[in-house]
Formats: C-alpha cells, structure tokens, sequence
C-alpha cells in the first residue's frame, strides 16, 4: 500500500510545460538583449567579410576576416598596435575634455545673455559645416607639428556640436520644471544644479556623444596627415605606414582598433550614464 501514488488535491504536481516556459522566456530575455543584438549584427557582418574576401581572392586588395584578426593578434603583440592606440587615446581624452569645459563656460554665458546666445548661434553656423581636419594646415602653420595642432583641432571638431546641443537642452527645459525649482526656492548654482542640468541631461549626453564621434574621426584623419604626437606614433600613424607597405591586413587590424573602441566607449561610457540617470529617470525609454 505505500507504494501506491496518492494524488493530493491541494498540492497538485507540477506541470512540465512551466520548465519549458522559463527556458523560452530566458531565451526571449537573451534574444531581446542589446548586447546580443549588436553580437549577432557583428558576427554577420564578419561572415559577409569573409565570404567577400574568399570570392575576391586578392588579400592585398580585401583581406579575410580570419586574416585581419591574425594580423591584429600579431600586431597588438609585437608591433605595437596597443601603444598606437594609448597614444591616440590621450590626445583625444585631452582635447574631448578641454573642448567640453569650453562648450560649458561659452553655453552657460549664452544661456544668461541673449547678445551671446546669438553669438553662440551665428559662429556654430559658421564653424560647424567646416570639417575640422580642414584647419590642419593653419594649425601646423600656427603651432607646428606636434601634439598642440592635434588638440586645437579636435577642440574645435568638438565645441560647436557640443554647445548646440547643451543650448538647446537648456532653452528646451519645461516650464514647469522651472516653476518647481522656483517653488522650492532654488536660484543660482542650486537651481542649474537640481532644476537645469538634470532636465538636459538627455541632449547634453547626445551632444557629448556627437563630439566624441567627431573628435576620434578627426584625430584618425589628422594622424593620417602627419601621424606623430609626442613623439609617438598614433593609430592613423599606423594605418598610413600599413598602407604604405600594402599591408592590407593591418590596414584593417588598425581600423577594427578605432571601431572596438568607439563602441566599448558607447556601450560603457555612454550608455552606462544614460542608465544611471535619463533612463533610471523615466526620460528615455
């Protein structure tokens, strides 16, 4: 008689649909997930690249994928692909930074004065169709060549869109935003602080990612033009030089170096302070 089964009423034995559920569920999570997303577009685009190559059968002209990712292994090792790119790196952290204080200083003037707000306006009208790299040849005139014209001109690749972007957030704040801080009686930096700032948060992150694009776009290019800062080669250094050799596969290797770092910036940069602030705020969806 124990051996015999006896079904309980209250205590129902569990379904084995429910396992297969949260198996489907967990792989929806996974399919929906942006980190997913971007891993299956790269992988496509690498089997694209590697079909590509293998039907034009001419490495000099398009490499593999197989054959770019040896030439980056092997380049990173013992060719000095990573100090290139360290080398690249603090110039533009140095003139991202420098360009961003500068877009501050000159928004936070526009916002408190109309005469330069319309200032702001006229000469981001002016300067920002002009491609940055366009100035170089002032800057080697001006500066010489050296690590100063990389950094004027990728403070100015960086200062127009950035304080467009910060001007209109700014102006683009609720009234009734301003209406609480007043409430609350908050002026001066308390107001900026708590009221402004977070309510422009969303186009002062959109303006700090168009800058950073187009500061790295404009050091590749003005490495590209004469490469050296500090003494130091940077990655449009090493592109030039592979390029030269016909080493096409490096040409890649260093290329694929500026992409992995745009979006390693993008992805933890970026995105991770919009989802500590905009999007844990409800701004953003």
């Amino acid at each position: 008689m124990s051996d015999i089964p006896v079904f309980d009423a209250t205590h129902p034995a569990p379904s084995p649909a429910i396992p297969t559920t949260r198996r489907r569920d967990g792989l929806r999570r996974i399919t929906r997930a942006l980190w997913f997303r971007r891993l299956t577009v790269l992988v496509i685009l690498a089997l694209a690249w590697e079909l590509a190559a293998r039907w034009q059968d001419n490495p000099i002209l398009l490499p593999s994928f197989l054959e770019a990712f040896a030439a980056f292994r092997e380049a990173s090792l013992n060719e000095g692909l990573l100090l290139a790119a360290a080398a690249s790196l603090a110039v533009l952290v140095k003139g991202y930074v420098a360009a961003i204080v500068i877009a501050t200083v000159i928004v936070a003037f526009a916002v408190a004065n109309g005469f330069v707000r319309d200032a702001l306006q006229t000469v981001a009208a002016m300067l920002s169709p002009l491609p940055a790299i366009a100035l170089l040849p002032l800057a080697l005139l001006w500066f010489g060549l050296g690590e100063v014209s990389l950094l004027f001109v990728l403070i100015n690749a960086v200062v127009w869109p950035f304080a467009l972007a910060a001007l209109q957030g700014f102006e683009g704040v609720p009234e009734t935003h301003r209406l609480v801080g007043r409430n609350y009686g908050l002026k001066g930096p308390a107001y900026v602080r708590q009221i402004l700032i977070p309510s422009a948060l969303p186009a002062l992150i959109s303006g700090m990612r168009v800058g950073w694009a187009f500061a790295w776009r404009t050091l590749i290019a003005a490495e590209l033009v004469f490469g050296v800062s500090s003494s130091s080669g940077g990655l449009g250094w090493f592109i030039f030089r592979a390029r030269n050799e016909l080493y096409t596969d490096r040409v890649f290797a260093g290329l694929a170096t500026v992409i992995l770092i745009g979006l390693l910036v993008e992805a933890v940069a970026f995105r991770g302070l919009e989802s500590a602030t905009v999007r844990r705020w409800g701004m953003l969806r």
